[in-house]
């Protein structure tokens, strides 16, 4: 067992035996499900697209497509590439919560479209609408932990992908817009 290995299975453990309850069980259950396919994202996504602003309408289709990026990175190579099993795979000790996903572990995909849509939301959008992303992308990929889903890693995976594939949609708006001026 490697020492990244040692340390993510460590703190698995540790959120199992400390953190877990079944008071908020059910809030972080309510949580990761706001992530399941993508929906709550593709949703604001949409919402934004349609708005009457430019900038929104921008930033929703900035959005969807990072979201789209960040899905073919993380579930058609790199999972696939890296082929993680999950961590209740590998460690009986570990108990998830919610029903055990059948794809591999690394990256986490909720995390990977959380992050692609927060941070298109951070670059493009005011301040407000901006932490309303990032917290709900917080909370959905610590649920993946809290739910014994996901390793640490994976999650931070799921962020770096999330955030590259916002990034390269983000910055191919910006080349478009500078190309496309009046």
């Amino acid at each position: 067992m490697t020492v990244i290995q040692q340390i993510d299975s460590s703190v698995l453990l540790w959120i199992q035996d400390y953190v877990r309850s079944d008071f908020w069980t059910p809030f972080w259950r309510w949580v990761t499900s706001l992530g399941n396919e993508g929906w709550i994202w593709i949703m604001m996504g949409v919402w934004f697209f349609l708005s009457e602003k430019r900038g929104e309408r921008m930033a929703g289709l900035c959005q969807l497509l990072s979201l789209g990026l960040g899905a073919i990175l993380t579930n058609v190579l790199i999972k696939k590439i890296v082929a993680r099993p999950r961590p209740f795979d590998v460690y009986n000790a570990i108990l998830p919560l919610i029903p055990e996903p059948s794809d591999y572990s690394f990256p986490s995909g909720h995390t990977c479209a959380s992050f692609a849509c927060a941070w298109i939301a951070w670059r493009m959008l005011s301040g407000k609408q901006a932490a309303g992303f990032m917290i709900i992308a917080i909370l959905i990929s610590f649920s993946r932990m809290y739910l014994g889903v996901h390793y640490p890693t994976d999650v931070l995976g799921g962020i770096v992908v999330g955030i590259v594939s916002a990034e390269l949609v983000y910055r191919g708006y910006l080349w478009f817009q500078k190309g496309h001026e009046k």
